[in-house]
């Protein structure tokens, strides 16, 4: 039987927000409540995990397309763009840049790098931003790696150099009164909220 005709084909690298940059390795059926229902293979590198997720599930969980070259090098020049400071309530501004990713445009990605990289530079970042901090970060390299045609090692130090001129700007802004006591019980609240729907999500 032929395939479906997909956004997606075989081969093709695509990136999923939440998890990162991926690549179809197959699309098939399965069944689900009596229906034969089509599904993308994915194979994500950086996590070395294959997910599989229903075709028609695909948009809803931000799946997309690397972005070209030129979206690629406009979301890496923002990075060094002047913007508004966040608020100083962490678990606010954990929820934004959470629901950031999951929208996951390139740009949303590379705000939230810019974000939390400028309150680094305040102030210790709790646990669960840093962790946000890397997923973002490496997400950001790998796809502009992909768009660019060159290793994420090369894209590390041209983010660095594009970050470094604003913390040295950053660091002379005064320093925010963070109540970061009670990121633990947090953590436990927002941990069932932040799960992905990815693997089997058919519902």
């Amino acid at each position: 039987m032929a395939k479906p005709k997909t956004e997606f084909l075989v081969n093709q690298t695509i990136v999923y927000p939440s998890q990162g940059v991926g690549k179809v390795v197959d699309v098939f059926k399965r069944e689900f409540k009596g229906e034969m229902i089509y599904h993308y293979k994915i194979y994500i590198e950086v996590s070395d995990m294959t997910v599989t997720v229903p075709v028609d599930n695909a948009k809803l969980l931000g799946i997309r397309a690397i972005v070209s070259k030129a979206e690629a090098k406009k979301a890496l020049d923002s990075i060094s763009e002047d913007y508004e400071p966040p608020t100083s309530d962490w678990k606010l501004r954990y929820q934004q840049n959470l629901d950031l990713l999951k929208k996951g445009t390139i740009g949303d990605i590379a705000a939230i790098v810019r974000c939390l990289y400028h309150r680094s530079k305040v102030k210790e970042l709790p646990i669960l931003e840093r962790k946000l901090y890397e997923n973002a970060k490496t997400l950001l390299e790998n796809e502009i790696a992909e768009a660019y045609g060159i290793s994420a090692t090369e894209v590390e130090t041209m983010l660095h150099a594009k970050l470094e001129p604003l913390g040295l700007k950053i660091e002379k802004k005064p320093v925010y009164n963070d109540e970061d006591e009670d990121e633990d019980e947090f953590e436990e609240d927002t941990s069932s909220s932040s799960k992905d729907n990815d693997d089997d999500d058919e519902d």
